[in-house]
């Protein structure tokens, strides 16, 4: 609609990410847009977008085509290691967004989207809701995964001086 009523000039090119355990449109893109397969989607921390049959799968594709865009996919692993390295920056991103940053990381590294691009990431939800994942994730406790970006917990008494004597010795310091 801004386009149409002049306040923008041109449409930005939307890129769709889903994670490889449910990821027809993915699929569908891949093939030139020449059969849609709708699939039984596996399991996902991205739970909320585990869809193996979307509903508004040619709506998607319109909007799709009428910028240009892309779709990119993540395996569980990229996402949740993208959801770690968001959450070092205060973020607390939910494995959705872990999705979309992921693909982002992808199309960076193979040069679709360049260092000077400008780049919008929409957040789907907040850590919070899904932070057994994120304690399975900083536990190492994820079967065959490497957990690469893991800040395992420290446990220790509730205690300032006990808080305080476990940040000198992690920070070897620094305070």
């Amino acid at each position: 609609m801004c386009h149409v009523l002049g306040l923008v000039d041109r449409l930005p090119r939307c890129v769709c990410a889903q994670p490889a355990n449910a990821n027809p449109l993915y699929h569908y893109y891949k093939s030139g847009w020449t059969q849609f397969r709708p699939q039984v989607a596996e399991p996902t921390f991205a739970s909320a977008i585990q869809i193996g049959d979307p509903v508004s799968v040619d709506r998607a594709v319109v909007a799709l085509k009428a910028t240009n865009g892309i779709i990119a996919e993540a395996t569980e692993e990229e996402l949740m290691n993208a959801m770690s390295l968001a959450d070092r920056t205060g973020m607390f991103a939910c494995p959705h967004t872990g999705v979309t940053l992921a693909a982002l990381f992808k199309l960076q590294e193979e040069g679709t989207i360049g260092a000077n691009d400008h780049t919008v990431v929409v957040g789907m939800a907040h850590g919070l809701k899904f932070s057994q994942s994120k304690i399975d994730y900083h536990d190492q406790k994820i079967e065959d995964m490497a957990c690469k970006y893991a800040n395992p917990p420290v446990s220790m008494k509730a205690d300032f001086s006990a808080v305080m004597d476990v940040l000198k010795k992690r920070l070897k310091g620094k305070l």
